[in-house]
């Protein structure tokens, strides 16, 4: 009964439509490796994202501080940190627009 069904003969002929199953798997399991990102891609996108974080805040960032820096200075608080920020805002913005068209940002 069900236990002669799990001792069959080793020499018999395997089942087609488990062949075809092992096939099938097989060019799966092909093609999602070739589909998942290697080391080195990412690596890439972590270098991308570090860039991002570093030009979108630490410009503005760096802007504010040297602006509130000479707003001390001058007496003219908030007016010199908020055009610094903007001005390093706008120089983060452009940095990564130049990165991406030369092709070795978050585009690649």
């Amino acid at each position: 009964m069900a236990g002669d069904e799990t001792e069959k003969d080793p020499a018999s002929p395997q089942d087609v439509r488990l062949t075809s199953l092992d096939e099938r798997l097989k060019r799966a399991e092909r093609v999602e490796s070739e589909r998942r990102p290697s080391a080195d891609s990412k690596a890439a996108i972590r270098s991308a994202g570090g860039q991002l974080a570093q030009n979108l805040v630490g410009m503005p960032l760096g802007g504010f501080v040297v602006g509130f820096l000479f707003d001390q200075l001058f007496g003219t608080v908030p007016w010199i940190a908020l055009a610094l920020m903007f001005i390093g805002f706008t120089g983060g913005v452009l940095q990564l627009m130049k990165s991406t068209k030369q092709g070795g940002g978050a585009g690649k």
